[in-house]
């Protein structure tokens, strides 16, 4: 009865896809939007890396009135008559150490993620998935939220010698938007399958 609908006993339908052990021919629209892919996600990946980079080692992570601005290392204060910054070092605070590590921490695991997913590109075999990758990058993620949630919670403890007033500066903003991205580039290394 089989063989009236397929064409003979045989034969496979068509509906089942190749015959086991049989490679699968990649098409040139199919190889090209895997390059688009690869590209992207290396895009976002390097996009994530400068972010944490200007996040962690420039001087906008709260900014207080009279042009003065702290960042996770110094505290700095721009001295119009002389057109220069002048910075001296934060104080020792638990927290702000905390944050620190956190942020060097995500700096780290972004890196060692980029490399790895290098390594992995040319060297795993067809059909493996990036997992270690995606492992670093959601660890990414997670470091940069608890650095930037940390520092959003204890901002008092932190700025405590300094005068009250100020805000939130473009690295604390940075750090926040670097989150995201991270988790989705965690996400997506997870589920992407390497092809030919």
């Amino acid at each position: 009865m089989w063989g009236q609908w397929a064409g003979s006993e045989n034969e496979e339908p068509e509906c089942l896809g190749p015959p086991s052990g049989a490679k699968p021919q990649l098409g040139a629209a199919s190889t090209a939007a895997m390059s688009f892919l690869l590209l992207v996600v290396s895009a976002l990946h390097i996009l994530i890396l400068i972010l944490l980079f200007v996040a962690t080692l420039d001087k906008s992570w709260w900014t207080l009135p009279g042009k003065e601005s702290l960042n996770l290392w110094t505290d700095c204060t721009w001295i119009g008559h002389n057109d220069t910054w002048l910075c001296r070092d934060v104080s020792e605070n638990a927290w702000l150490k905390a944050v620190q590590a956190l942020m060097v921490l995500s700096l780290i695991l972004c890196c060692l993620s980029f490399v790895l997913f290098m390594f992995q590109l040319y060297t795993m075999r067809r059909g493996g998935l990036f997992y270690a990758t995606g492992f670093c990058q959601l660890c990414t993620s997670l470091a940069v939220f608890t650095g930037a949630l940390i520092y959003a919670i204890h901002v008092n403890e932190i700025l405590s010698k300094h005068p009250p007033g100020g805000s939130f500066g473009y690295c604390f903003a940075l750090a926040w938007v670097a989150f995201p991205l991270a988790l989705a580039s965690g996400i997506i290394y997870i589920h992407l399958r390497k092809r030919e």
